[in-house]
């Protein structure tokens, strides 16, 4: 029983990965020229979002989440969530695209290298950060202030990083900074079960339920750059509350 368990994991994960290399390299070229043309990545979000939920279907990973309602239509925010695994990032994008038709996302500049990704980033709007660039650092915040000054949203994971523990990471200042002179709110996104999708050093995916949780927003209206340390605990706080109400009822 347990090898047949194994065997049919390893199929649908198997399938999982052929379907969306396929889905890919099948839709991602034209796709692309699309976004090129017109000159719009909305194209690129909804093929992104459905490349997602077929990923998400045949590997029998489930999301559920409350609180998304908090925010208000086409308000303009910050999101900042914990980050454990690679999942994390699609779940979010699963569950604001349809809310946010041009959500953007910071993240580490590594990622560009990996082929067609690195150009959906770019043609998306995302801001890439290279750590240890200070310069480079300072030239994306001023990108991403301007975005969310024009009506883009953002998604942030201020750990930087995968944490291997249920602790989190100290968290990075870039994101704050830019919530705080764009004065926009911040949203607290806790995720849980997220790690348990893809155990580390295997490639199997499990069919689990990753939960999410969008807290109230912290408002940076009257906030300046020197209230960024109390910002950043204030946000962490609120991510822990929510990330120990799962561990205490677990």
């Amino acid at each position: 029983m347990r090898v047949c368990h194994f065997c049919i994991k390893a199929l649908r994960s198997f399938v999982t990965y052929v379907s969306v290399t396929l889905y890919t390299l099948i839709i991602g070229p034209p796709v692309i020229m699309l976004a090129l043309v017109f000159r719009s990545p909305v194209v690129l979000y909804w093929t992104g979002y459905l490349g997602i939920q077929l990923a998400f279907q045949l590997a029998g990973i489930r999301v559920q989440s409350s609180g998304l309602t908090q925010v208000q239509p086409k308000q303009v925010v910050v999101y900042c969530a914990n980050h454990t695994s690679n999942i994390e990032p699609l779940v979010l994008f699963l569950l604001l695209s349809p809310h946010y038709p041009n959500i953007n996302i910071l993240y580490k500049a590594g990622l560009r290298k990996i082929p067609i990704l690195g150009l959906v980033f770019k043609l998306g709007g995302f801001v890439e950060v290279e750590r240890g660039n200070r310069e480079q650092s300072n030239l994306a915040i001023d990108q991403a202030v301007i975005s969310l000054r024009e009506g883009s949203s953002f998604l942030i994971f201020p750990e930087g990083t995968r944490s291997q523990t249920d602790e989190l990471l100290p968290f990075k200042k870039g994101g704050f900074i830019m919530a705080v002179r764009a004065h926009v709110p911040i949203i607290p996104v806790a995720m849980h079960g997220g790690r348990a999708v893809m155990r580390r050093g295997s490639a199997l995916l499990n069919p689990v339920t990753v939960n999410v949780q969008f807290g109230s927003p912290i408002s940076t209206r009257d906030r300046e750059f020197s209230d960024r340390e109390e910002l950043i605990a204030e946000t962490k706080s609120a991510i822990e509350d929510m990330l120990g109400r799962w561990k205490s009822n677990s």
